[in-house]
């Protein structure tokens, strides 16, 4: 299958979710259809996060990210959601190569060592705390 098919059958299947979300859920308990409710709405949300991401990647791209996703969960979140942003600003003219997202990534981690605070200790006793131990 070809990314136009995929696209097809995922605008299917989400079009399919969305027309059984307007339905009546029959005779469950509030909580439970209301944890359904919540399920089936954060599922969409993957659901068209993933097609948007799908349209922005090339696969080598998504690939990598996937492995990142497996190390450092919250960083490929970070990736996506910079990337889902520059998508619907319109920033990005065509798909990103893995060159690209590479370069994003060390953007990334670079602000998150900007945040890092240092603590540097003295390594040992200077003379003037000699003076302490006199008293």
């Amino acid at each position: 299958m070809d990314d136009s098919e995929l696209d097809q059958i995922r605008k299917a299947r989400l079009d399919q979710l969305k027309s059984q979300g307007g339905g009546s859920s029959g005779g469950g308990g509030a909580s439970k259809s209301g944890g359904q409710d919540e399920d089936r709405q954060r599922q969409q949300q993957d659901e068209a996060r993933q097609h948007i991401l799908n349209q922005i990647l090339h696969p080598e791209a998504a690939d990598r990210l996937g492995r990142i996703r497996l190390v450092k969960e919250q960083r490929a979140t970070d990736v996506e959601n910079r990337l889902i942003m520059l998508a619907q600003s319109g920033q990005l003219r065509s798909k990103v190569t893995e060159e690209q997202l590479k370069d994003l990534l060390n953007a990334v981690a670079g602000k998150q060592e900007e945040e890092k605070i240092v603590v540097s200790r003295r390594k040992g006793w200077d003379d003037d705390d000699d003076d302490l131990l006199d008293l």
